[in-house]
């Protein structure tokens, strides 16, 4: 069964994302060994990555975004430990009132949860602005370190699924200038 073609001019849709040019498409071209590094830069679990490679090609945003929270939800304890050794702490900001004394709280408080926890604090805060975000990292650790250990590593995991999510969708719609994470 052949399905109608779209109308010139229509809206576009995610499907629209996988033609060539994209992003998106080149990602699904790509080398499977550069595919998988990129995808390593937005989660640090080389079984998340090679999932997402292996079922390449995506025919849009939304399959490979369904895709990757499917590989994250599926990630075994030894995935995580993995994606959660490859993640950095968050810097405060470097200049301003107060930043020495962010930093302070910030690298305290990352290394109190490391200590607890044994891996990096994980939040994606996405959805809070820029100056929002050292508040809310601080508080993010505070109301964390209450958690037992089963507790924080679902929510640290969901955490992550979150980071890598966003990583993955900034890689899709952005030019890559080749330093640091999407």
């Amino acid at each position: 069964m052949r399905l109608p073609l779209p109308r010139s001019g229509a809206p576009h849709t995610h499907a629209a994302q996988a033609q060539a040019g994209s992003p998106l498409h080149a990602f699904n071209v790509t080398a499977p060994a550069s595919a998988r590094n990129t995808l390593l830069a937005c989660c640090g679990s080389r079984r998340w990555a090679q999932r997402l490679v292996a079922h390449r090609p995506y025919p849009d945003t939304a399959a490979l975004m369904a895709a990757a929270d499917e590989a994250g939800y599926d990630m075994t304890h030894e995935d995580l430990a993995e994606a959660f050794a490859a993640e950095s702490p968050c810097h405060p900001p470097t200049d301003g009132p107060g930043a020495l004394a962010a930093h302070t709280a910030l690298r305290a408080g990352h290394a109190a949860y490391a200590e607890r926890f044994g891996h990096a604090f994980v939040a994606c805060l996405d959805d809070h602005r820029p100056e929002e975000r050292l508040d809310q990292a601080l508080a993010g650790i505070r109301r964390r370190l209450a958690h037992d250990v089963d507790e924080e590593r679902a929510v640290a995991a969901e955490e992550l699924r979150r980071l890598a999510r966003s990583r993955l969708a900034r890689l899709l719609t952005a030019p890559r200038t080749g330093a640091g994470r999407p």
